[in-house]
């Protein structure tokens, strides 16, 4: 267990943080040597309903999907499905003949986006947002994506993906980083090798082998209470509700979606995200159950950015000390670091807050879980984090 000086700097912490209203609620969990060795709720899961949040809360991961997606990827590895220099094209026709844009101007790409590309943002494509054609066309994208949400013509994994790759590519591929939709893409591949739905194959591949009962695109009915609320800052110093969708995702949760989004789509709890950092953290295998093979985790965790990559990753400002591979953070300099962190610890966040980190190093997981509008990694994750971290 932590020691009480521990324990009761973190609950302060987190007491404060919802005291001064940057969140609403929050779950929090620490493993150590695979036992848990700190649990904590706090605040609300529905502030108009007083409802609390609870270990079975539900959280929307956002990007914490991302991690998911890459060890789906790293099955197929595993079982030589899938070559990781294979063209995006092989998988998904409209990667063929892509275009880059070069000084405003759109040529043919000097090669093609490969499966490799996609694990390690370094494809060329991105989020919208910006200026540039590649974010133009993507935020057209997502507004059709998000407006034919309700509808009878739902765009599908495959429909999403295939447009993505018509559109023009932000940079040549493999000679930059940004982040961006890879992992959507990823899913598709899933998709497009198994023959089964992209949502199919992890329930039957991670899901269902690891127990993660409450993990997956959609809830029904009788989970649906357990949804936590997203809120945002009512720009006063207090929270409102966000009630949004938001890159194609059903802000409700409530219904089977047509996009099963491999960088997004899904929901899950602390206990069932704890299942899956912590079959990692053992080498890929959870209760008996060898998920992932030992070479392969090892492979999945560990830094690739070239030092004109890591050009790209090193405008991540909070992320200094950091290095990418396999859709997670990777630290490689523990003294350039804005947090007290362990050599060799990686894991990834969330739109709205969810944050996991494994520390192999140290045999310690951090799991933080919170919903709240662009949140990312908040200030209150460090200092959490780096309470923990200092107690070892």
């Amino acid at each position: 267990m932590l020691d009480s000086n521990t324990t009761s700097l973190l609950k302060k912490t987190l007491s404060a943080s919802i005291g001064n209203q940057e969140i609403a609620g929050a779950n929090l969990m620490v493993i150590k040597d695979g036992r848990e060795v700190f649990y904590h709720e706090d605040g609300l899961a529905d502030v108009e309903a007083g409802r609390p949040i609870t270990r079975d809360s539900i959280f929307r991961l956002y990007s914490m999907t991302k991690p998911v997606t890459s060890a789906a990827i790293m099955l197929l590895l595993e079982r030589g499905q899938i070559d990781l220099f294979d063209p995006v094209s092989r998988y998904i026709p409209g990667f063929k003949n892509q275009l880059v844009e070069k000084n405003g101007e759109l040529v043919p790409v000097s090669r093609e986006v490969v499966i490799h590309d996609l694990l390690n943002m370094t494809s060329g494509l991105v989020y919208g947002g910006g200026t540039d054609k590649a974010a133009l066309h993507t935020e057209a994208l997502f507004q059709e994506l998000d407006s034919r949400l309700h509808g009878d013509n739902r765009m599908s994994t495959m429909e999403f993906a295939t447009r993505l790759g018509e559109g023009p590519l932000s940079f040549e591929p493999g000679s930059f980083w940004q982040y961006g939709t890879s992992a959507d893409v990823l899913g598709a591949i899933v998709e497009a090798v198994s023959g089964m739905r992209y949502g199919e194959f992890l329930q039957k591949e991670i899901f269902s082998p690891l127990q993660m009962q409450d993990t997956g695109f959609w809830l029904p009915e009788d989970k649906g209470n357990r949804l936590a609320r997203v809120y945002q800052e009512d720009g006063e110093g207090g929270l409102k509700l966000y009630a949004e969708s938001h890159l194609g995702i059903y802000h409700h949760m409530d219904r089977e979606p047509a996009y099963e989004s491999g960088g997004a789509g899904l929901v899950s709890t602390i206990d069932d995200a704890a299942k899956f950092t912590t079959m990692l953290m053992n080498q890929g295998s959870l209760n008996g159950v060898q998920l992932l093979k030992p070479r392969t985790v090892q492979y999945m965790t560990t830094a690739v950015l070239s030092d004109g990559q890591q050009k790209g990753f090193d405008t991540w400002h909070s992320l200094q000390g950091y290095s990418y591979g396999n859709q997670m953070r990777i630290l490689k300099d523990t003294g350039k670091a804005g947090v007290i962190g362990g050599q060799g610890e990686y894991g990834w966040d969330g739109w709205l807050g969810a944050y996991f980190t494994n520390s192999p190093q140290d045999g310690l997981t951090f799991l933080f879980m919170i919903q709240k509008k662009d949140a990312g990694t908040l200030p209150v994750t460090r200092k959490l984090r780096n309470i923990v971290f200092s107690s070892l």
